[in-house]
């Protein structure tokens, strides 16, 4: 049985459907209530800590771990989530990390998430290690202004970054958690070319057959409201990135191809998969 923890996100939605296509039985994970694929099971647990994910590990021979923003507040505790499934006898985790630590590794929650990243490799398990940039889905924080204004409002228009469509990234766990060859891997994960804010919203016009118009905000008008959704810290890391992304935040990665054998998806395509979020 493979656990996956986060599964009403936009990783971990795909990543369980993916597992129960391919034969696993699956426990899926979140703080609400959900429906787990076909023959699987869900389980409401508190992720900030380990003590509560003891009836999802019971049985378990992997587990998928995503940092979500939760992970980063007071009292979290992911490296004892990694404890604790070692403990119930879960023998693979595959971790969703950051780009960050890479290629800021001195961001205040670059290094809380390094520490997760080496007590998973000290854990003695089998481990592989994803580190996405920023996320196509991101994106979907548009879709009120969209549907209601015709507007995508964002800082920084006209900088870009190569960002990685979700679906990729589940694909890339879910061969992680079922091959033996990428145990101790770590991939890199981004999209096909760097795209930016401006030109997303012209995508999401094309798709929309209707004008979507670009507004400028300001870096304290973004944070003003990315705070509402995770801890101030990551707010600004994650505004460092995308105001001034350095050569390796710019870097199409090969590591998606390599390992799926097919180019990683664009934000077009993402996009088309997610129209009905904008009408």
């Amino acid at each position: 049985m493979i656990v996956v923890t986060g599964a009403t996100g936009n990783v971990g939605r795909p990543l369980a459907q993916a597992l129960a296509d391919a034969g696993e039985q699956v426990t899926t994970v979140s703080r609400h209530p959900a429906t787990a694929p076909e023959g699987g099971r869900h389980v409401v647990a508190d992720l900030t800590g380990p003590a509560g994910l003891g009836d999802a590990l019971a049985g378990a021979k992997a587990m998928f771990l995503l940092l979500s923003g939760d992970m980063h507040a007071a009292g979290a505790d992911p490296a004892g989530t990694i404890r604790e499934a070692a403990a119930h006898g879960v023998r693979r985790i595959v971790l969703l990390s950051s780009q960050g630590v890479a290629t800021r590794p001195h961001g205040t929650t670059r290094i809380a998430v390094r520490a997760v990243e080496d007590a998973l490799r000290e854990s003695g398990l089998d481990w592989a290690i994803l580190r996405p940039g920023g996320f196509a889905s991101n994106a979907l924080g548009w879709a009120e202004s969209v549907r209601q204004q015709g507007v995508v409002a964002a800082p920084f228009g006209d900088t870009g970054v190569p960002v990685v469509d979700p679906s990729d990234i589940a694909e890339m766990a879910a061969a992680c958690l079922l091959d033996d060859q990428h145990n101790g891997g770590v991939y890199e994960l981004t999209g096909p070319e760097v795209i930016t804010p401006r030109q997303q919203a012209e995508v999401i016009s094309a798709a929309l057959g209707s004008p979507v118009r670009f507004q400028d905000l300001t870096r304290a008008e973004a944070k003003a409201f990315m705070v509402q959704q995770v801890p101030p810290e990551l707010a600004d890391d994650t505004l460092d990135i995308i105001s001034s992304p350095i050569p390796a935040e710019l870097r199409i990665s090969p590591d998606i191809e390599r390992v799926l054998g097919r180019a990683p998806r664009s934000f077009a395509d993402w996009t088309a998969r997610n129209i009905a979020a904008f009408r």
